[in-house]
């Protein structure tokens, strides 16, 4: 009992929070919590899309009454309000509301809208604007127009009071209400001052083409060969040169989230000392740029698209600089920090490798045809996620080699190579390469690449310093070349025939060493230059005049590998290796392409003497990894898209090849047949003897099979079967040339025929079952 007692007094004791547990909760508790359910349910996307379609049906109700289509006390009542306020202007403005809401509905159903304040605030200044315009002519009739319902209602009515009777005259307000329109008119349209100042060089332009229409005069000037240049684009020309200062400004990336990015309209000009190009073809025969780069509004559109699918993915970042190319766009991200712990106090940095993996998200979010991530891009602190463009910009020879890259590099073997991601020009040194090889499928730009090459290498040597060499199994491509000075004979086409050229290369290169060493010459430059400068005392000591006048370099063309190694691929690969490991000092170089890149045409020793290669879209990634010891070729976008990967560099670098056209080709093969006449009928390895060089690999190449042939031969002799793939392993030799020395058995009667695939043939002559 006293325990009771004790428990019931201590109940007292307790608090009024104990007291207000013990309690029922009130009905008003309840109703709260429905009604924050309420609105955590209207806050979310389900509820937001549900109120843009109440707000899109109010819309369109009020248009309805107020054109008088439907009825009702409390529509009439809301109609008759907007009336009195806009009078006219109701209609404009529930359009607007009605805009308004679809815009609601996209961004939360279909596609991510970028909400800016510019344009609503751009309508809505326009729109006052024009109500209070509507009393200036009929200021006698304000009020009456107000209670009728057809002038700017009561707000433009009051704002047209207002600065008539404050401000200024009728006259100063109305020119004050229309300049109120134009500005609401530019912000409605994000307009700039750039964009006015395009707008009046335009239409400048063209009073100025009506005016030479109406002269008489012609509308366009011809430049090179079918290259037309109207009077529009002479006078951008012309207003580009007081401009130059402000272009340099684009090579700066923009450091901005969502940046306003300067579109490369206009090819760069030099600020370094120009070659002098007294003798060679002018730029004028090659066609002019173009422009390339994505639209403003789509920038900033995918901006926010990819940083709204990593911020979905739990990986904050943002998008801090943007680089337009002519095929893609580059995004800079840079990754931001998440909390860890469940105070949120330690930060961790994002992983580069979490942005990488999400590459196949990204491209679904902005509907890529293919996207490539740069982890990180080289130099820069950012990601790279390079976007295509909606159209692959042409980039023109001209454009890159009018640039400051290509004025800096006065090397004679300097060749453009195209924009990177960027737009900046890339040119490459053949020299310093010193070969150069070529992979990617059909039609993704190889052909067109060697072509321009060439035409870049012709656009700064004569014929006297520079001479091609050509082998074009597909018989289309190099063969445009025929007739220019600077080729060595004509283009090769029959595989028997290249495989002679590249003879005679072997022998030209081993000619050129002996002469090297009886001047103790180093390199071609050294050799010239000792020649020039003693040339009398050359003489004096009987060196014929051949041997005294000043080597060109030779460059070879080699358009399809794949069709050579098929046809002899021991003595192609032997005269390659021995090319590309010896010829550098020579002045000799290669430039290999083929659209097969597999192991059995680029093979490792071809592949380890050619460290400057180029990619071009392949089939797979295994062909990616063969041609750059690395995955990336097969996410190219083709004509003309390329990875090249120079010889000093650890990583590719993505390009967009130049275009060369085939009256731009014409147009120079024309120039130098003038300046120099046309290719010499006979080439040099056709007056090659049966006693040199070129033929004595010939006969090395007999007598080594002929060993092989021997080998063989005693190989079966002692198994009593033997295989193609055996011959391979045990000889050390090609599965094709193994396959040969079996066909020559099996004529020869050593070996019976195959009497299954992959089963071993059995030995007939010499064997072990002819044994006693």
């Amino acid at each position: 009992m006293p325990r009771r007692k004790n428990n019931s007094m201590a109940r007292p004791h307790a608090g009024p929070a104990a007291k207000k547990r013990d309690r029922p909760q009130p009905a008003e508790s309840a109703r709260f919590q429905l009604g924050m359910r309420l609105l955590t349910a209207l806050s979310g996307p389900t509820g937001q899309q549900f109120m843009a379609l109440a707000l899109l049906l109010f819309g369109l109700l009020t248009i309805f009454t107020i054109a008088g289509l439907n009825s009702g006390a409390l529509v009439n009542s809301w109609a008759r309000l907007l009336v009195f306020l806009f009078g006219w202007g109701a209609y404009p403005s529930v359009c607007f509301v009605v805009v308004l809401a679809l815009l609601w509905l996209r961004n939360l159903v279909h596609t991510p809208t970028a909400w800016r304040w510019r344009p609503f605030l751009g309508v809505e200044v326009a729109l006052v604007g024009m109500l209070a315009l509507s009393h200036t002519l009929l200021r006698n009739q304000g009020w009456t127009l107000v209670e009728s319902g057809q002038g700017g209602g009561i707000v433009g009515w009051a704002l047209f009071v207002i600065l008539t009777r404050y401000v200024a005259s009728p006259l100063v307000t109305g020119f004050l209400l229309i300049l109120m329109t134009g500005v609401g008119i530019a912000l409605a349209f994000d307009l700039t001052r750039e964009d006015l100042h395009a707008l009046q060089e335009r239409l400048i332009a063209a009073w100025e083409a009506r005016m030479v229409v109406e002269k008489g005069e012609p509308s366009a000037e011809p430049l090179g060969q079918g290259v037309m240049v109207s009077p529009i684009a002479r006078r951008q020309r012309a207003t580009t040169a007081s401009t130059d200062a402000s272009k340099d400004a684009r090579e700066a990336p923009p450091a901005s989230a969502h940046p306003q990015v300067r579109v490369m309209d206009s090819p760069p000009t030099s600020t370094s000392a120009p070659r002098n190009r007294e003798g060679l073809p002018p730029f004028t025969l090659l066609q002019e740029a173009l422009p390339f780069g994505m639209p403003q509004e789509e920038i900033r559109r995918k901006s926010l698209i990819i940083e709204q699918t990593l911020a979905q993915f739990g990986i904050p970042a943002e998008v801090t600089e943007v680089r337009p190319g002519p095929t893609v766009t580059q995004f800079g991200v840079t990754p931001g920090y998440v909390n860890r712990g469940g105070d949120g106090e330690e930060q961790r940095k994002v992983r580069v490798s979490q942005i990488s993996a999400l590459a196949d998200d990204l491209a679904l979010a902005l509907a890529a045809r293919s996207l490539r991530i740069e982890a990180p891009v080289p130099g820069r602190a950012v990601v790279g996620i390079e976007v295509p463009n909606q159209d692959i910009a042409l980039v023109t020879l001209r454009y890159v080699l009018e640039s400051k890259e290509a004025q800096r590099c006065q090397k004679p073997l300097c060749f453009a190579v195209g924009l990177d991601v960027a737009g900046s020009a890339v040119v490459g040194d053949l020299a310093s390469m010193p070969h150069l090889l070529v992979a990617g499928t059909t039609g993704s730009g190889k052909s067109v690449f060697v072509k321009s090459l060439a035409a870049s290498l012709i656009m700064h040597n004569s014929p006297e310093e520079l001479k091609f060499v050509a082998i074009d199994p597909k018989m289309v491509e190099l063969t445009r070349f025929n007739g220019l000075p600077h080729m060595l004979g004509s283009a090769e086409t029959e595989l028997e025939r290249a495989l002679k050229v590249l003879r005679w290369v072997v022998f030209e290169m081993d000619t050129r060493y002996k002469r090297f060493a009886r001047i103790a010459a180093r390199n071609l430059d050294d050799y010239n230059h000792k020649v020039a400068r003693n040339s009398q005392t050359l003489a004096s000591e009987g060196w014929v005049e051949e041997d005294i006048a000043p080597l060109p370099r030779i460059v070879v063309l080699i358009d399809e590998l794949a069709d050579l190694m098929m046809a002899a691929p021991e003595e192609t690969e032997r005269a390659l290796t021995r090319i590309a490991q010896m010829a550098r000092a020579t002045g000799i170089h290669l430039v290999v392409a083929t659209q097969r890149p597999s192991t059995d045409v680029v093979t490792g020793l071809i592949k380890a003497n050619f460290p400057a290669r180029i990619s071009f879209a392949t089939a797979s990634q295994i062909d990616s990894r063969v041609i750059l010891d690395t995955p990336g070729a097969n996410t190219l976008l083709g004509r003309g898209d390329m990875l090249f990967l120079p010889p000093d560099a650890s990583a590719p670098r993505r390009i967009q090849g130049c275009y060369v056209s085939d009256k731009e080709l014409e147009a120079l093969i024309q120039f130098w047949q003038r300046e120099a006449g046309a290719t010499p009928a006979k080439a040099p390895w056709e007056t090659i003897g049966e006693s040199q060089g070129p033929e004595q690999l010939r006969i090395e190449g007999e007598s080594e099979d002929a060993d092989y042939l021997e080998q063989a031969i005693a190989l079966a002799q002692s198994w009593g079967e033997i295989s193609t793939s055996s011959i391979q392993r045990r000889l050390r030799i090609s599965y094709p040339r193994a396959a040969r020395l079996m066909e020559q058995m099996e004529e020869m009667g050593i070996v019976g025929p195959q009497e299954a695939a992959g089963r071993k043939r059995r030995v007939i002559l010499g064997g072990e079952e002819d044994e006693p």
